[in-house]
């Protein structure tokens, strides 16, 4: 397990780690805490379960937080702006008048400062973020470590501010389990109930429905193209079961075409389904792939989106005195 060079970035050199574990293979850059690839199999035959690109400048010209750590707030934040202790701060505008995963240069573009633990098998991630970056409030100490154990990664990210500032992380692998075609056929099972309806902007309405007759109804299996037969897409927030044991997967996904499931754990309240119906790329990516629509899926684990608008749901506020925390376990393999 060794540092390896992945090219040069405007904010320094990029740094690839490979973590290996059984039959599988992970590997991670520096540039954003990236996946830029999982594989599974081992002598069978490698099969890579995520999209991800050879070059660094696909990642920096073309890549839609492509395995990335998104923030310091994932996800849409209305008109970039939100009141905080009596102010009111103006985020950057990258989505349209909104504020999407942190803004135009979030973390998913830093270049963080990259660890290999060889005892504990581990990658550890550190990235400053200075008072002030993209609109936020606060310095924040951000952390991300990578474990693989057999077939499950273990993403454990945390961020520590000197002073009260909105934290939101997700993790935002393009998931395909069949390696190559589109996600439409992947089975998806969700434990959650309810949703948060959106405007045409994506931004929450405020309000909690049921998903019991909508497109986003997955408490039972179903496909992706089941639930979406007129490929609109799906790209919205799903409320995880209140009470719900965190050390039972959240999310299950089947590929029936080539026997492969991925079971996901969470700490957080929530997951943002999406199903990569507009995120097309026009450059290779693995085995020389071009990715079009619905060509991976994201399950990003986090808050509500929009949060900082909607008091009564979970605070994204986090504190010197109560600090960032998220864990996150997927596990994928033949079943």
């Amino acid at each position: 397990m060794k540092k390896r060079p992945f090219g040069r970035h405007d904010f320094g050199p990029v740094e690839q780690v490979t973590l290996e574990s059984g039959d599988a293979a992970v590997s991670i850059l520096s540039l954003g805490c990236a996946v830029r690839d999982w594989r599974i199999d081992g002598a069978r035959g490698s099969l890579s379960v995520v999209l991800g690109f050879p070059r660094l400048e696909d990642y920096v010209l073309h890549a839609r937080a492509h395995g990335a750590v998104v923030g310091r707030v994932a996800n849409r934040t209305a008109n970039g702006r939100f009141e905080l202790d009596g102010k009111t701060w103006q985020l950057s505008q990258n989505d349209g008048v909104h504020h999407l995963h942190g803004g135009a240069v979030g973390l998913d573009r830093r270049v963080w400062a990259m660890e290999v633990d060889t005892a504990a098998e581990t990658v550890r991630l550190a990235y400053s973020s200075p008072d002030g970056e993209e609109g936020y409030p606060g310095r924040v100490e951000f952390a991300v470590s990578y474990r693989l154990d057999g077939a499950r990664l273990i993403c454990e990210m945390s961020g520590r501010p000197d002073r009260p500032t909105p934290i939101n992380l997700a993790q935002h692998n393009y998931y395909n389990l069949a390696g190559t075609g589109t996600v439409r056929d992947h089975v998806l099972e969700v434990d959650a109930p309810e949703f948060t309806p959106v405007d045409a902007g994506l931004i929450p309405r405020g309000v909690i429905r049921s998903v019991e007759g909508t497109a986003l109804d997955f408490t039972e299996p179903r496909s992706l193209e089941a639930a979406d037969p007129e490929g609109a897409g799906i790209d919205n927030n799903l409320v995880l079961r209140a009470g719900r044991d965190p050390g039972e997967p959240a999310a299950r996904v089947h590929c029936p075409r080539s026997g492969v499931s991925l079971r996901l754990r969470t700490s957080e309240p929530a997951l943002q389904i999406y199903d990569g119906a507009g995120a097309s790329v026009a450059v290779p990516g693995h085995e020389g792939q071009i990715y079009g629509p619905f060509a991976g899926l994201c399950l990003e684990a986090q808050h509500f989106p929009d949060s900082l608008h909607n008091p009564d749901w979970p605070s994204i506020i986090r504190t010197p005195e109560q600090p960032y925390l998220q864990r996150l376990e997927v596990e994928i393999a033949r079943r």
